[in-house]
C-alpha cells in the first residue's frame, strides 16, 4: 500500500503546480500569439512614421511655388513676354533699315563651311569683320587668309544677289558692291516687315492668353478672389495694348524709313 500511495501523492503534486503555473506559459498559443502581436505591432508604427516624413520638405515647396504664381497681380511673365517680343521686332527691323536684304548683319550671319571634308558650319562674323566702307560697299576682312574662299563661296550661295571681289592689295579683304534698291527689294523688305510685325504681335497675344488662363483657374479653385482677379486682369490688359501699340509704332517707322531707301 505505500508504494500506491505515494505514487498518488505525486499525481497529485503534479497536478496542483500545473493549475499555479502562469497562464502564459501553459497555453502554447496564448504565447505564440503574444509573440506574434509584439513583433506585427513594430512595423505599424514605422509606417506611420514613415509616411509622416514627406510632409516637412512638400510644405515649403507649395508654399513657395504659390509665393510665385499664385497672386493675380504678378504679371512680370506678361511684362517679360512682351518685352522680349517688342526686343525681337526691333532686332529684326534694324536688319532691314539699311536695305533689306543688304544690311551688313545679314551678311554676317551668313553660314560657312571652313573644311569641304567637315559639314560644320560657322557664322561668318566669327571668321571676318564685315565693314561698311562708305556709298555702296562692303568689306570683308578676314581673320585667315584660308577662310576666303569659304566666305566667298557662302556670299555667293547666298540668296543675297552679292559678288565679292579679292582686293589687289589685301589677300584677306573682299570688296563688295552693294546694288541700288529696286521696286522688288522695297517690296520684299516692307513685307519682311510686316511679317516681324505680326510675329511680335502674336507672342504678345499669346503671352495675354496664358495669363488670362492662369487667372482664370485661380478663381476657379478658389486661390484668389473674383474681385483681385478682375482687377488683375484690367491691368493685364493695359499692359498688353501698350505693348502692341509700341510694335505697330516700330513697325510704322521701319516701313517709311525702307520707302525712302
Amino acid at each position: 500500500m505505500q508504494p500506491t500511495s505515494l505514487l498518488l501523492r505525486r499525481v497529485i503534486l503534479a497536478s496542483t503546480s500545473f493549475k499555479t503555473a502562469p497562464r502564459i506559459l501553459r497555453d502554447p498559443f496564448i504565447n505564440s500569439a503574444s509573440r506574434t502581436q509584439s513583433l506585427t505591432s513594430t512595423p505599424h508604427l514605422y509606417k506611420k512614421k514613415d509616411k509622416s516624413k514627406p510632409a516637412p520638405s512638400t510644405v515649403p515647396e507649395t508654399n513657395s511655388a504659390k509665393n510665385l504664381t499664385d497672386d493675380p497681380y504678378d504679371l512680370s511673365r506678361v511684362e517679360s513676354g512682351i518685352a522680349n517680343a517688342v526686343s525681337r521686332l526691333k532686332d529684326d527691323l534694324s536688319k532691314l533699315r539699311a536695305g533689306g536684304r543688304f544690311n551688313n548683319e545679314v551678311i554676317e550671319s551668313l553660314l560657312v563651311q571652313p573644311n569641304k571634308e567637315k559639314k560644320d558650319t560657322v557664322k561668318l562674323g566669327e571668321l571676318a569683320q564685315v565693314v561698311p566702307k562708305g556709298g555702296r560697299m562692303t568689306t570683308v576682312l578676314a581673320f585667315e587668309e584660308e577662310h576666303i574662299k569659304p566666305i566667298t563661296s557662302a556670299i555667293i550661295r547666298s540668296q543675297l544677289s552679292l559678288t565679292p571681289h579679292s582686293d589687289p592689295h589685301n589677300s584677306l579683304q573682299l570688296n563688295i558692291p552693294i546694288p541700288p534698291p529696286t521696286k522688288e527689294s522695297r517690296d520684299q523688305a516692307a513685307q519682311a516687315a510686316k511679317q516681324a510685325w505680326e510675329k511680335a504681335s502674336a507672342a504678345i497675344r499669346d503671352s495675354r492668353g496664358a495669363m488670362h488662363k492662369h487667372l482664370q483657374q485661380l478663381q476657379k479653385k478658389n486661390i484668389a478672389r473674383g474681385d483681385d482677379v478682375r482687377s488683375a486682369h484690367g491691368k493685364m490688359e493695359k499692359l498688353v495694348e501698350k505693348g502692341q501699340k509700341e510694335a505697330k509704332e516700330l513697325f510704322e517707322v521701319a516701313k517709311r524709313g525702307l520707302e525712302k531707301v
